[in-house]
């Protein structure tokens, strides 16, 4: 085994291999802290047939005993992967692939395995460093190395790889990856924070992955192998010289029409054209003559950019499409909102729960729950397709992910608004950053239900296009502006600050200043949307939607709390049901009613609240006969508490049976006596009548006459005694 070590943000990082796994094309044991991440390589020695794309995949494989956990369910081992297991392996596959030569297909497997985990030392920046290094010292053809670091913002000042403490305290969770040379791939969460704090900080990010590259190289130059050899497909030159001339008008025309599914319809019909005009020439180059079509279609959209400031739609390289906005678009719903730019559409809805529908979480971090939730879906008929509707993909837990990082700061805090926060992103037409469309509708849905944001987010996607030094950086780009670009970079923010980050890029990094006039143009573009959206709404309504249910905050003791459950939660459930409510009680003795009727939270409040207030002596009830004996009756002065009401406290006179005066039912007022040592109550009808003229009754000093005896007294009250 070799092992290489260095000082990362104060703990050890290490590269280990020769030990473990050692039939994979290339192996590493990552060790930080306490953190361990065994990564893997493999590939395929012949390259996929019929593929024009880099076949790779990265898995990134949680294991519950890398936190000391079982797993929960009938099912005591690991299933689907969680969330953060899906966007773990998005974050080292995006940090990978423009590394790889142009042309390799042969299929790539990369896979991280989470071994034990230590909470101050994430284990996603080892997955990310891990690949580079197996891939690196593996046969794989791979232009790395390239690493990876967490950059926070805590009073202020960046800090490399922060602590759990420092994370809680810090305003940024920045996931950078890069070359030595460049960035390769921004991940971002931020409270509101300022363009410069964030190059700063991806800067001293930066710096880090520097040092990190060191360790691999000195790693690499002691492991090197052979790698396979890469033969890029080209079309054959006499090909490309007949057919290229052929469609470069017709693609140039089709690249001028404005809407996206009539210019894809005429770009399909050149390239169905040129493959009949040559089927004959060339009967077995179908694939050489698809290759020129879309060399030719990349080159003319790049060069009218970058050489003639040309879009495919003729906006200018800064301009944004046309946006509308509404709200309230669903009448049963309790928020909604529908954004669109240009051909990007998304309905998001908002939905309000009680704090016990908060999303239980089994994964490897210490978050237990969550309280705000974001659902993307991309229904195939938002591009127009055929498709299967299954459950989400990477690419839907991804782009919902980001969206939900973008509104997660403007959240209001469960103190202030205490619900259970859901929303959904229906995207119905798709023509460039549905993600970005996702965070402005649901801004605009949140502010309809009357969630009350701190302000409202808007985002938009920044785009590309690099020839030697020649570059052109795009604002809102659409579809095939990404496709045929270098680079995809997402920002969102409110009017204060920026959210979230996300980039993406084709080529080998991109340099810090191309990065701050990115930047620049992005907050520019975002607060562009947001003025706009803020003319629809621009602060949450006043009153909740009537269809969203009310939540009324009640703090009792917290040895009332039984009181309130009841025994078996006979008495919380007889609440439910008497008043249709959902009622949740904290351990710190914070009790939630979500009340669709108001009038219905109202009486289960008054019902808690009378549940926890004790029973005073000399005070007046208006009370509810429960019970008649022939000793008196029992009279419920508070919801579950049950006092006495003696024969010979019924009335001045002397009373023969107790339903002459009072039977079940019966709503009295009565006046505590006493309460006994055991809880008992003693209550009287008479104290509170007036009494005859010229008679005494020496029972006026209060108390009973006597106490019946048996089975009745040792049966009353018995929630006051539980």
């Amino acid at each position: 085994m070799q092992s290489y070590t260095m000082d990362l943000g104060g703990r050890t990082l290490t590269i280990e291999t020769g030990k473990m796994a050692k039939q994979a094309s290339g192996s590493v044991l990552m060790r930080y802290g306490d953190t361990v991440v065994l990564v893997t390589a493999t590939a395929s020695d012949e390259p996929r047939e019929g593929v024009d794309f880099l076949p790779m995949t990265v898995d990134y494989e949680e294991r519950l005993y890398a936190v000391g956990r079982i797993p929960g369910g009938f099912i005591k081992r690991e299933g689907r992967p969680t969330e953060r297991a899906i966007l773990g392996c998005r974050l080292t596959d995006r940090s990978l692939r423009p590394l790889f030569p142009k042309g390799f297909r042969n299929s790539v497997h990369v896979v991280s395995t989470i071994l034990s985990v230590d909470q101050n030392c994430p284990p996603e920046i080892l997955s990310i460093i891990g690949a580079s290094a197996a891939l690196s010292i593996s046969k794989i053809p791979f232009e790395g190395p390239v690493a990876a670091v967490v950059v926070g913002l805590v009073d202020g000042k960046p800090v490399i790889n922060p602590t759990m403490g420092q994370a809680q305290d810090s305003d940024l969770h920045l996931m950078l990856a890069g070359t030595r040379e460049a960035v390769m791939m921004v991940e971002a969460g931020a409270q509101e924070i300022s363009k410069e704090d964030v190059l700063e900080c991806i800067a001293r990010g930066h710096e880090a992955i520097k040092t990190i590259i060191d360790l691999q190289e000195e790693l690499i130059a002691e492991n090197s192998v052979p790698k396979l050899e890469v033969i890029p497909f080209e079309p054959a030159q006499e090909i490309a010289g007949d057919a290229a001339p052929v469609i470069k008008e017709g693609i140039e025309a089709a690249l001028r029409i404005v809407e996206k599914k009539e210019r894809e319809d005429r770009l399909n019909a050149v390239k169905k054209e040129l493959l009949e005009q040559f089927a004959e020439k060339y009967p077995e180059n179908e694939a050489d003559l698809k290759a020129v079509y879309e060399k030719v279609l990349k080159e003319t959209l790049r060069a009218n950019i970058i050489e003639k400031d040309i879009r495919p739609d003729s906006r200018g390289a800064k301009e944004i499409r046309p946006i509308s906005c509404e709200v309230t678009i669903l009448p049963r719903t309790h928020g909604s909102g529908l954004f669109t730019r240009g051909q990007t559409q998304v309905l998001d809805i908002c939905t309000l729960s009680a704090l016990r529908d908060v999303q239980l979480l089994d994964g490897l971090g210490i978050e237990e729950s969550k309280r705000f939730m974001h659902h993307y879906n991309f229904p195939p008929y938002s591009v127009g397709e055929t498709g299967f509707m299954r459950g989400p993909g990477r690419r839907e837990i991804g782009h919902g992910a980001l969206a939900e990082k973008a509104l997660e700061p403007v959240i209001p805090s469960e103190d202030d608004f205490p619900y259970t926060i859901r929303l959904v992103s229906e995207v119905l037409e798709s023509n460039g950053s549905t993600s970005m469309g996702s965070v402005c509708a649901g801004s605009l849905a949140m502010m309809d239900v009357g969630v009350p944001l701190k302000r409202g987010v808007a985002g938009i996607a920044m785009g590309l296009i690099k020839e030697g030094d020649k570059m052109a950086i795009l604002s809102d780009i659409q579809g095939v502006e990404d496709f045929l670009g270098d680079m995809d970079f997402k920002v969102a923010g409110t009017s204060e600050g920026i959210t979230a980050l996300q980039m993406d890029i084709k080529i080998k990094g991109i340099s810090q200043d191309l990065l701050q006039t990115a930047l620049t143009q992005a907050v520019e573009g975002y607060l562009h949307i947001l003025g706009i959206m803020n003319e629809t709404i621009s602060e949450a309504r006043s009153e909740l939607s009537p269809n969203a249910p009310r939540m009324i905050k009640v703090q009792i003791p917290v040895d009332k709390i039984r009181d309130v459950i009841g025994p078996g939660g006979r008495m919380i459930n007889k609440i439910i049901a008497d008043t249709g409510v959902d009622i949740d009680i904290e351990p710190d003795g914070r009790v939630f009613i979500a009340a669709v009727d108001p009038e219905m939270g109202k009486k289960a409040q008054q019902t808690i609240e009378a549940l926890v207030r004790d029973v005073e002596p000399g005070e007046v009830y208006n009370g509810k006969v429960t019970r008649v004996e022939r000793y008196g009756a029992f009279v419920e002065l508070l919801p579950g508490k049950e006092g006495l009401l003696h024969i010979s406290h019924l009335d001045h006179h002397r009373v023969e049976k107790t339903e002459d005066v009072v039977n079940i039912g019966d709503m009295i007022e009565v006046k505590v006596m006493d309460i006994d040592d055991r809880g008992r109550i003693d209550l009287s009808r008479k104290a509170l009548l007036p009494k005859p003229p010229g008679t005494e009754d020496r029972d006026d000093r209060g108390g009973s006459r006597g106490r019946p005896s048996g089975g009745g007294d040792r049966n009353r009250n018995s929630n006051r005694r539980r």
